[in-house]
């Protein structure tokens, strides 16, 4: 309830606008009660859109798998990834065999994972606290280590991550796993992921670069 309650206020509020603004223009009762309703459902339908956009974009992904319309391709070992309509790279990743849906983010330095994800794909904090600097401040995290995680193809092992709460429903792919690979680039709106030519990218482990845990 608490994590909605933001929404609520700004629900709240909306419509009590859309109701004072019809009211000052003296519309008769039943003109109102309509436009209120009207805007009630206008203002809720937004409201539920950004609370469970992420949702909402996996499940538009699902359907665009089911209609042959794949944001995600794969040719041989190299991974095209088509930019979202937000304006990001989204990869279908696995977690130690768990499908989830992951922010690519070259300005993260290590792939972070919400508390919810960590906990459904066995991920366990190794206890090390660590704080970090993101685009929302400064979060509270704990270390942990990802036993395989692939995108497509692309898998690698032992892989660290940072685990939070303050994440949400976010997960990001960030400069630790990009670093394993061969190289990546971005073609206009798609983003190419290519294996390395002697790691086995199939099926053995990519090198890593170590980096510091920074996520931005």
């Amino acid at each position: 309830m608490g994590g909605n309650m933001p929404n609520i206020i700004w629900f709240i509020g909306a419509l009590v606008l859309a109701v004072s603004a019809l009211a000052a223009q003296r519309a008769p009762l039943g003109f109102m009660l309509k436009s209120a309703i009207a805007w009630a459902a206008i203002i809720l339908i937004v409201v539920v859109a950004v609370s469970h956009r992420y949702e909402l974009q996996e499940m538009l992904s699902r359907v665009n798998r089911s209609l042959g319309i794949d944001e995600q391709q794969v040719s041989g070992d190299t991974v095209r990834i088509r930019m979202s309509p937000d304006g990001h790279f989204w990869a279908r990743a696995t977690i130690n065999g768990h499908e989830e849906l992951m922010l690519i983010d070259s300005g993260a330095t290590i792939t972070a994972l919400s508390e919810e994800t960590a906990r459904r794909a066995g991920v366990e904090a190794d206890g090390l606290a660590v704080q970090l600097n993101t685009a929302n401040g400064v979060v509270d995290a704990q270390h942990g280590r990802i036993a395989e995680l692939g995108v497509g193809p692309l898998k690698t092992l032992d892989l660290g991550a940072v685990i939070s709460p303050a994440f949400g429903d976010n997960n990001v792919l960030g400069m630790n796993f990009l670093s394993r690979l061969g190289s990546w680039r971005v073609e206009g709106k798609t983003l190419v992921l290519v294996p390395g030519k002697d790691d086995g990218t199939a099926g053995g482990e990519i090198q890593e670069v170590e980096t510091p845990a920074n996520p931005d």
